[in-house]
């Protein structure tokens, strides 16, 4: 016997075969063909058969499946080769020189205005006192000298936070480009795949279901005139040739032994 491997899914995509079945016996009654949904089967009847027969139904969009993963592994194999660990790890330096700067930024301002404060406070205090004690104009001083460096460092957090902001803004675009242009074919050859599986697969899966319960659905996309309803997976089963009946078998070839039973007289005649 010639057996072939039946095409099964990946078991990263069995989950969207499961999907992709539930939605169908979800939205059941806007389908056409099956709209007799409960009347013979129910939904978690004809989900334990399509189950039961994933291998058959993924046959159905065989090719769109092995592009879809083909595709998938070579996107997968580009972004291995690709070095993203340095870039990552730079894009990390970055992030992290940018928020110290922007932390400093921040800080500055709001420290020399603290410190402006008090300065300030403390030598009008003094001024206030008689005799007026000679470090309060130092204090003043002090005061607006801080005064001068909070608006400085102000305007240098705003001009820091900006240039943080257009630099985040940047690197987020070009990060963008660079991983939308590969995922687009996938996303593609994804679709193709979930709609071949679904129109070719699990569709007709199910209206065969629910047209003849009794007999084992095939989606049409599998049949072969030889094999009518049967799927031809790769695989030819044995022949068995039942044996003959008792009355067409040869007997071995003998004769029975001839026996004849002896000739015995009566006393006055002689024996030949």
């Amino acid at each position: 016997m010639h057996m072939n491997s039946a095409p099964h899914l990946l078991t990263e995509d069995r989950p969207e075969f499961d999907r992709l079945l539930d939605e169908a016996l979800r939205t059941a009654h806007e389908r056409p063909g099956l709209d007799g949904l409960g009347e013979r089967l129910t939904a978690e009847q004809l989900r334990i058969m399509a189950v039961g027969a994933s291998a058959l139904l993924a046959a159905a969009a065989a090719a769109e499946y092995d592009h879809y993963v083909k595709v998938r592994g070579a996107q997968r194999e580009e972004i291995r080769s690709t070095p993203q660990a340095d870039y990552r790890e730079n894009g990390r330096k970055g992030s992290d020189g940018a928020g110290i700067t922007a932390m400093v930024a921040v800080l500055a301002p709001v420290l020399a205005a603290t410190a402006m404060v008090i300065f300030l406070l403390v030598g009008y205090a003094l001024k206030a006192v008689d005799p007026e004690p000679v470090f309060a104009e130092t204090m003043l001083t002090a005061g607006w000298l801080f005064g001068a460096l909070t608006a400085v460092t102000l305007f240098g957090a705003v001009v820091a936070l900006l240039v943080t902001a257009v630099r985040n803004r940047a690197t987020e675009v070009v990060a963008g480009d660079g991983a939308d242009a590969a995922p687009d074919e996938v996303t593609l050859a994804r679709e193709a795949w979930r709609n071949a599986l679904l129109e070719r697969g699990i569709l007709p899966f199910l209206r065969e279901a629910l047209t003849d319960p009794a007999a084992e659905p095939v989606p049409p996309a599998l049949r072969t005139p030889k094999a009518g309803r049967i799927p031809n997976l790769g695989y030819t089963r044995p022949d068995f040739t039942s044996p003959g009946s008792p009355s067409q078998e040869t007997r071995p070839g003998y004769t029975p032994p001839d026996f004849s039973s002896p000739d015995f007289g009566g006393p006055d005649r002689a024996p030949e």
